[in-house]
């Protein structure tokens, strides 16, 4: 295979966790139309199937990404981008189907604008502590449009988000773990065994409380406590029912790992 032909996105799976690899090294893993492409069906096969219960974002190569390729697909931008069909959204913010499991990012060297956009939307993120990220929009005449002004104030709190995205000065893994936007920082050759070992912790967990625990969760952050709380006894009753509550329970009685099934 040429480097030409190479996926811009390499899929493998690990029993349940479905990994998914940056693979534009050359380009320092920029994102051009065909790999923003490969990556958003490759979501949607992850959401369509029901035996992948976590994806796992990694990189190949010395950096998670430099943002986005915009002399390649600066134009689509600007005229309005339709995903594929079939594709599902991992940013929430492009018009696609929103991702209903977990998704977990690991980060090393740099990890520009849609990549720190790509962990804001993610449920879960690690970085080596050689990473270096920057929210560069500002310093391109443009703003950050895949969901950073949505969510890195949430993340961060206002005035941290706001020191990043009103400059697009760099920073680094430390302030990074300071300000939340990852929850572990590890040495560059121990990022990919954690990460790994992590997906597969939760990917180990009921899948349908999985799904509900984040279900509820975005809906607080959606719609508000109140709503969300409006629904917990009706999704509890629903889970209560359920093949996985029940295995639980035995498990826990039997000092036991559940073994769930997703029904």
């Amino acid at each position: 295979m040429t480097a030409s032909s190479e996926p811009r996105i390499t899929v493998e799976r690990h029993d349940h966790v479905l990994l998914l690899g940056l693979n534009r090294v050359d380009k320092r893993n920029a994102f051009d139309l065909e790999m923003l492409t490969q990556l958003v069906l490759a979501f949607g096969e992850y959401e369509r199937d029901d035996e992948l219960r976590c994806a796992l974002v990694f990189a190949h190569g010395d950096h998670f990404t430099a943002g986005l390729d915009l002399a390649n697909i600066g134009e689509t931008f600007r005229t309005g981008w339709t995903m594929p069909a079939g594709s599902a959204d991992p940013w929430g913010t492009f018009g696609g189907r929103r991702l209903t499991k977990p998704l977990l990012v690991a980060a090393q060297g740099y990890c520009f604008t849609l990549g720190i956009e790509l962990m804001l939307a993610a449920d879960i993120n690690l970085c080596a502590s050689n990473a270096r990220f920057a929210q560069l929009e500002v310093q391109r005449g443009i703003f950050p449009f895949g969901g950073a002004t949505l969510r890195m104030h949430q993340v961060a709190g206002w005035g941290n988000a706001m020191r990043w995205l009103l400059t697009g000065d760099p920073f680094d893994a430390h302030e990074a773990y300071r300000i939340g936007l990852v929850q572990e920082v590890t040495a560059p050759e121990e990022l990919m065994p954690r990460a790994l070992w992590l997906a597969q912790r939760v990917a180990a967990q009921a899948p349908l409380g999985i799904r509900a625990t984040l279900a509820s969760a975005r809906r607080s952050l959606d719609e508000g406590e109140e709503a969300a709380a409006r629904l917990l006894p009706a999704m509890a009753s629903e889970l209560l029912s359920t093949e996985d509550a029940q295995e639980g329970l035995n498990a826990m009685l039997e000092r036991r790992e559940g073994r769930f099934q997703g029904k």
